[in-house]
This record gives C-alpha cells, structure tokens and sequence, in this order.
C-alpha cells in the first residue's frame, strides 16, 4: 500500500530528501511539507515543475505547527525530520508529537539520501552551526588551487525565494547575487568564495546541480549548511568543532553524525576558548571516533580600520544563522570589539518589526544584531534598526560588507576571520589524501 508522507523542514534538506528518495517513488505520497526556522517559507508551494510527474499540482508547505492536525487530516503513515542543528529533546518532542498523531517518525540517514559523484568530493561539515564551515572550506580551495586543481563548490541549499528559479544557480561574480534576489544569509556565504575566485554552486536540485559542477571541476567540495551531513558521498569529510559550545558535538542532531562519520576534526576558535573547553572537545572526538586526524586551530579576527572603534560606543552585528538558531551570544564582531575597548550598545530596544520578534524568540541575544534579511522588508527592518541605534559606529562581524545591501547612517568597520592551523595541517591531510585515491 501507498504510505502517505509529510516531510518536516526548512526549505534545504526537506527539499533534497524528497528529491532523492521520495520523488519519483510510487510507494509514497508526500501530501506536504511542513516548514520553520526560516520566516515567511510557510504557504508556498514545492513546484510542479520541481516535483515531479508523480505531482502534477506540486505539493504544499504548511507552518509546522499544524503538524498534528495534518497528520489527522490526511491519515498520514510516516513523518520525515529534515533540517538541522537541533538538540536532542527538541528531535526527541517531535518525535512524541509525531507518534501521539498515530504516524511514524523517520530520519533518512546517508545511504538513502547522498547522491554520488564522478568526481573526487572533499566535505565540510560541522557539529553546530557558526563552528567555521565556511573559513575551513575558503582554505581546503586555496589549497587545491595552489595544486593546480579545478574546484566547484557546493553549498547547502537556502532557497527561500521563488524554487522555479532556482533548480540550479551558479555564482561566479558578485552580480550574480543581485541576479538571484540573495537574502544576506546567501550572500554570506557565497559573496567570501567569489571574492576569491570560487565558482559556486546552490540551488533545490542537487542532482541537476552536480551534473553542471563536474564539467568544469577536477574536484567538488561541498560546503555544509547548519550542522547537517553532505549530500554527496564523501571521499575526505571535514568537520568542524565549537569549542565555545563544548559538549555540543554529542547533544545536537545531526552533528553528532558527522563527528562520528569524520575523517578530519578541526577544533576551531581556539585562540579565544578556554583551555578546558578545549579539551572536553577532544575528549568527545576521542570517544566516538579514534580514526578521525585532529586539527587544533585558531580563528584569526581582523578589523579593517580599527582606529574608527577604539574606545567607542559601537553596535555589533553578527552573522544571523550563527547567533540565532545557533545559539551563540556573540561572535567575530564582538571580540573585535572586545579586542579595541569598545562599549556595546544594546539594540533590542532599537528593533523594529520582525527583528524585535527576532530578540523575542531568540531571548539570549543581549549585545549584538543578528544580520536578518530574508526579504526585501526584513532588509529594510535591519537598516532601520541598525540606523536608529544610538552609537558611535558599527561593527559588522558578518562575511560579507552589509553596505552593500543597505544604507549605514554611521561609520563602519568590517572584521574578517581566517582559519589558522597549529601542528597538523589541512593542507598535508589533503594533498596525501589525493595521492592515496589516485586523485593526483
């Protein structure tokens, strides 16, 4: 019999699960997704066009919220968790409110989900997100481009505009990102690869997406979103670890899977931890996965005029994804900041609109913005706030220039952030690793 589905999401895994499993599969239904984490993904559609001929109308997307009526209402069988960066009793609540609505409770693991590649993959993953995927994965590129490798990378999905436009996007300048109406959580993450000459790929499907990047790549290198695992079959995984957050890489799904399935752990941030946390990390390592080669390094802050802060009153916007849902209280922004004596204004009684609901629902922020932008409104809510904001300047600790999205009524100062390894290096792991396989 058809078992009927929903797919619980946020707009990235929830879309490539159904793709590589549940697509073209006459042993299921999906009757719809469910969506959170991500404002204003709710009330659209997974196209036809995306979906399939198993779907001619598409399939819709529905608040998770509703999940336990859904399931009533359409006598599902079986509901799939597909996003990322969550703590064990938050998988393990909706598993309980899945399993009192009557319907089973999966989790698609690697076998049924990664697709394969004809080319070398090196991945770059994390226990949680904001560890450093993204400075780890800019310095595994410049260490193939120094061997004369051809690399496409390959980000984790955030497609929250219109998913017809974006089956496959590829980024090569930075106005391809105007082209492709970028929220400022894309733009963070492809604008530092462009700026190096890293051609990018994104976009809903993955499969479309890897048949482009090999053409014109020697080797793939898939750079993960959040904490989730990749969506290639991996020949070198890469994961990143939060010293700041010590114990996390065992208490957060599916970090865990990663550090577990690793064959590099780089310990990160360490020049701004403290040693015990430090060495709770690589305990942890240790317990569950001996094999895996660690890497000790440091996340190396630069500030581009720091004489613009020193001593000041400054506000501090950080990267959204790692301050919100990542659960940090701070990031490069403020310990620049910190670094220069600066005093740190308080923005939440400055917010407007959704970013006030942001500081609502995320009540740990207390001294920095997170950089929300999901839509044009929203962007417009961030300069507003940003602006009314009574300070001498801004530090924007996010990886890419925010004035060029929006309008600073004060001066700025960008921080930039470097992978720094100490001892063993990615790049002796990387160039052996590809003589091993016969790569090189």
């Amino acid at each position: 019999m058809t078992k009927k589905v929903i797919i619980m999401g946020a707009a990235g895994r929830d879309f490539h699960n159904f793709n590589v499993f549940f697509r073209d599969n006459p042993k299921y239904r999906v009757v719809c997704f469910t969506a959170t984490q991500i404002p204003d993904i709710a009330g659209r559609k997974y196209p036809k066009e995306l979906a399939g001929k198993l779907y001619p109308k598409g399939i819709p997307i529905y608040p998770e919220d509703e999940l336990p009526k859904l399931i009533k209402k359409h006598n599902v069988d079986v509901v799939v968790l597909s996003y990322s960066d969550l703590s064990y009793d938050y998988v393990m609540h909706r598993a309980s409110i899945v399993n009192a609505a009557g319907a089973d409770f999966w989790l698609l693991g690697p076998s049924s989900t990664m697709l394969k590649s004809k080319k070398p993959v090196i991945s770059v993953c994390a226990v949680r997100t904001g560890c450093g995927k993204s400075q780890t994965t800019r310095k595994v590129c410049e260490i193939l481009k120094e061997m004369g490798l051809k690399t496409a990378v390959i980000r984790h999905p955030m497609p929250y505009g219109d998913l017809r436009k974006q089956i496959w996007q590829r980024f090569e300048k930075l106005e391809d990102l105007d082209r492709y109406n970028c929220t400022i959580e894309e733009r963070e993450e492809y604008e530092p690869h462009i700026n190096r000459g890293n051609i990018v790929y994104a976009g809903v499907d993955y499969g479309e997406i890897l048949k482009r990047a090999e053409k014109e790549a020697d080797v793939i290198v898939w750079d993960g979103g959040n904490n989730d695992f990749p969506f290639y079959k991996t020949d070198l995984l890469i994961t990143v670890a939060d010293p700041h957050r010590a114990g996390h890489e065992l208490k957060y799904y599916p970090g865990e899977v990663n550090l577990r399935m690793a064959d590099v752990v780089v310990i990160n941030k360490e020049d701004t931890a403290k040693k015990e946390w430090i060495k709770i990390v690589e305990e942890n390592i240790k317990k569950v996965n001996l094999k895996a080669k660690i890497i000790h390094a440091d996340s190396v802050i630069t500030v581009d005029s720091p004489k613009e802060i020193k001593g000041k009153k400054v506000l501090v916007v950080e990267d959204g994804p790692t301050v919100t849902h990542g659960g940090m209280k701070y990031g490069a922004g403020y310990f620049a900041a910190k670094r220069y004596n600066c005093r740190i204004a308080d923005p939440r009684k400055y917010a407007v609109g959704s970013i006030r609901k942001t500081f609502k629902k995320y009540v740990h922020l207390e001294k920095v913005l997170p950089a929300m932008g999901y839509s044009k409104r929203q962007l417009k809510e961030l300069e507003k706030t940003i602006n009314r904001v009574d300070c001498d300047a801004v530090v924007i600790g996010t990886p890419i220039d925010l004035r060029r999205v929006i309008k600073i009524n004060k001066p700025a100062v960008r921080v930039h952030y470097e992978l720094k390894e100490k001892g063993k290096t990615l790049e002796k792991i990387v160039k052996n690793f590809l003589k091993e396989q016969g790569f090189i």
